[in-house]
């Protein structure tokens, strides 16, 4: 397929390009804004792949993505490109609304001009495939619930109520205007290349670092974590076999409270790059403020996409923190340059992505 990629220079984004490029069936076109969270360094190992191109552009020039549809002869558009940050959704919504909202929409109507104008199987097997958050439900109680495909729509932050909006429209398009769409819905991904204000590479880098590990509240809200590399094949997985208009959580069935993931990598720390001294990162745990409206829980029902299309996590919540621990650990020249650098400035010592 000739795949265009939308936000391909940030986390999941970026995974995603280096396992579609991996398949020299595809060809991989990658339209990324490159804000803050977006690091070309992520895709070093494939940027002079042949079947792989980066476009720096906006998904609100609707003229740059008719370019890009009509001159790539665009089979699939995956669009995670998105405004993410719980925390800075608070602080400043606006690009929130700009990006997420608004750049949809634009993003939409580009596809839908283009498709209008395919015949045969290109119309056909044209897709737009959208992919959000579980945070669009807003949250659970502690107990066994879980989010599934039906559960109703709740947002409670700036961020989730982007994203709602995103999802209604795509659908929207669909039902209105026809268009071939799907949708998925994820649980907190983690993994190599994770920007450094999240919870768990804030976590890792400041206890390298010797700096206070913050938590909001008590640390007891709770999340379900999923493996960026897991996320990604569930991603390929739906481009390949699932339905039109449909709807698909994704989540790694690993719940775990914001304490407990803190408190593992600490743990693992300790055996893999004990301190000086012998203390154990736990003594760095600071307890914050929590954050306005934080939600209690989130927790994804992945048995659709499971059942329908057959795919599994493959990663445990144990053996995915390792792994990315050791990747922390072996890739300094990654995140070193983010957090010494142009970044520095900001507030990330005291960012908590408890999302």
């Amino acid at each position: 397929m000739n795949i265009l990629v939308t936000g391909g220079a940030g986390f999941i984004g970026s995974a995603l390009c280096r396992h579609l490029v991996a398949d020299p069936r595809n060809r991989v076109i990658n339209l990324d804004k490159l804000t803050y969270a977006g690091n070309l360094a992520s895709l070093h190992q494939i940027e002079n792949y042949p079947n792989y191109r980066f476009v720096h552009g906006d998904i609100c020039d609707e003229t740059l993505l008719t370019e890009i549809l009509r001159g790539e002869k665009i089979d699939h558009i995956i669009h995670l490109a998105a405004e993410t940050h719980v925390d800075r959704s608070i602080d400043g919504p606006a690009a929130f609304i700009e990006t997420n909202i608004v750049g949809t929409f634009r993003l939409l109507g580009a596809a839908l001009a283009y498709w209008r104008g395919l015949s045969g199987a290109a119309a056909r097997d044209f897709r737009f495939q959208h992919v959000s958050t579980d945070e669009v439900f807003g949250d659970l109680p502690f107990d066994g619930s879980l989010f599934t495909e039906e559960t109703p729509y709740a947002p409670s932050s700036p961020y989730s109520a982007s994203k709602a909006a995103s999802d209604h429209l795509v659908l929207a398009w669909h039902h209105t205007f026809g268009l071939p769409v799907m949708l998925s819905n994820c649980s907190n991904n983690y993994g190599p290349f994770h920007f450094p204000e999240k919870l768990i590479p804030l976590t890792i880098l400041n206890a390298l670092d010797e700096k206070p590990l913050p938590v909001y509240g008590n640390g007891a809200n709770v999340r379900d974590w999923l493996y960026v590399e897991d996320h990604v094949r569930a991603l390929e997985l739906i481009a390949q076999k699932g339905a039109v208009g449909e709807s698909y959580n994704i989540g790694g069935r690993a719940e775990r409270t914001n304490l407990g993931v803190v408190e593992t990598i600490c743990d693992l720390l300790d055996g893999r790059k004990p301190r000086r001294g012998g203390r154990s990162y736990r003594d760095l745990i600071t307890f914050v403020a929590d954050r306005p409206g934080h939600d209690r829980r989130y927790a994804m029902e992945p048995a659709k996409v499971e059942h329908d299309l057959g795919w599994r996590a493959r990663e445990s919540f144990e053996t995915g923190l390792t792994r990315t621990i050791d990747w922390y650990l072996d890739n300094g020249w990654w995140w070193r340059p983010i957090r010494d650098g142009a970044y520095a400035g900001e507030r990330l010592g005291r960012l908590v992505a408890a999302q």
